[in-house]
């Protein structure tokens, strides 16, 4: 329940496309969050690449768990500034939706694959699950979620000045204001995922051996609440060192994120969350050392994570593995399975046909992906 007046609040929500009677017991937001959690889309994140494949190990992030984390981090941040808590979890909880399996390495090779039919967008691919690929209710494609939700999906990280095809597509129904801010909730959830992937990467990378502490003492945020964290044993296995570095690593960003926040907010001083929307800048924001630090951060997590050679070996596979799935559909649709292939008509290299096999490819796991390729390209594996 949001206790402050920029706050988006349940009374004045501009409802849904498909107008739905109010539930007695749940707020829009909350039918919202549960109808993102109970799809098949969100579940399918539990096999879906964060930084490491799958099947690499089972304590590193997938997309679900990522997910889980950015919400619990975000629903922190809106209770403490008064916000909607159950529009912010809804938004970090459906933020990743439109991932394809393999993570960047899959997106890159769709967006080569649909260079020429419209490109392929992660949070476009979003906004298109939710709104036309579930198909769970009788009277509507999609979850039918609020203007609210739908606008914080498409827009979290800012105005919309170039929006990719599909977001213009249901723009021309359903206007979303585009060239607007989100809403604080929005803002909320698009830096929760910021503080989460940068923690949470650090903690996989340590874990899984490719920089050490030593490696990371000189990053800013992270060497000083490394060297608390061994302050308070001297003889702590380094476990348990990864563990109280990371939670004081989230306890900085966070602390930072709400008194920058609370300092803007002040500034604006806004009357309705529709002044939040129309101000020049974001209102959720770190102040400015500590985005010159997470920018270290990320720095430094491309150079010793993300371009491992590890890493990259298992992206350079996942890339090709991906990009030869699409064009060995978009060659010949008729090899996709009957309800795809009515979908993408008869012939290949039409937009109809590459949308349509991005969309099957883009909602494959990980595994599924791997599996499937074994079908077409395998004598020894059935089809």
């Amino acid at each position: 329940m949001a206790s402050v007046p920029w706050a988006v609040q349940a009374e004045s929500s501009r409802g849904r496309l498909h107008p739905e009677p109010d539930a007695s017991t749940r707020s829009p937001w909350q039918r919202d969050r549960d109808r993102i959690i109970h799809s098949s889309a969100f579940r399918k994140l539990q096999y879906k690449t964060q930084v490491f494949v799958n099947h690499e190990g089972d304590f590193y992030r997938t997309r679900l768990t990522h997910s889980i984390e950015v919400a619990q981090i975000a629903r922190s941040i809106a209770r403490e500034l008064g916000l909607d808590e159950d529009l912010t979890e809804a938004l970090a909880l459906a933020h990743d939706l439109g991932h394809p399996p393999f993570g960047h390495a899959g997106e890159d090779a769709l967006r080569d694959g649909m260079k020429e039919f419209g490109g392929f967008d992660h949070n476009a691919q979003a906004l298109r699950i939710v709104t036309l690929l579930e198909s769970r209710y009788a009277a509507f494609d999609g979850l039918n979620l609020t203007w609210e939700t739908l606008e914080g999906l498409a827009k979290h990280n800012g105005p919309l000045r170039k929006p990719p095809p599909y977001v213009v597509e249901y723009n021309e129904r359903h206007k979303l204001d585009l060239l607007t801010f989100a809403s604080a909730e929005a803002q909320v959830a698009a830096l929760a995922d910021d503080v989460a992937y940068h923690s949470h990467d650090l903690d996989d990378g340590l874990r899984a051996g490719l920089f050490t502490t030593d490696d990371i003492r000189h990053l800013p945020v992270v060497g000083p609440a490394l060297e608390e964290a061994r302050h308070t044993s001297l003889d702590m296995p380094p476990a348990r060192l990864r563990h109280e570095t990371i939670r004081r690593v989230i306890n900085v960003m966070v602390t930072d994120l709400v008194d920058e926040t609370r300092r803007r907010i002040a500034a604006l001083d806004p009357g309705d969350s529709d002044a939040i929307r129309t101000a020049k800048h974001p209102v959720v924001a770190f102040a400015p050392v500590m985005a010159e630090a997470n920018g270290f951060i990320k720095e430094f997590l491309f150079a010793r994570m993300y371009r491992h050679w590890r890493v990259k070996r298992m992206t350079a596979k996942a890339r090709r593995l991906t990009g030869e799935l699409f064009a060995t559909f978009n060659a010949d649709p008729g090899l996709l399975p009957d309800d795809w292939r009515s979908r993408a008509g008869e012939l290949g290299g039409t937009t109809r046909a590459a949308v349509t096999i991005a969309d099957y490819i883009g909602g494959m796991t990980d595994r599924f992906a791997r599996e499937e390729y074994l079908r077409l390209t395998d004598l020894s594996v059935a089809g």
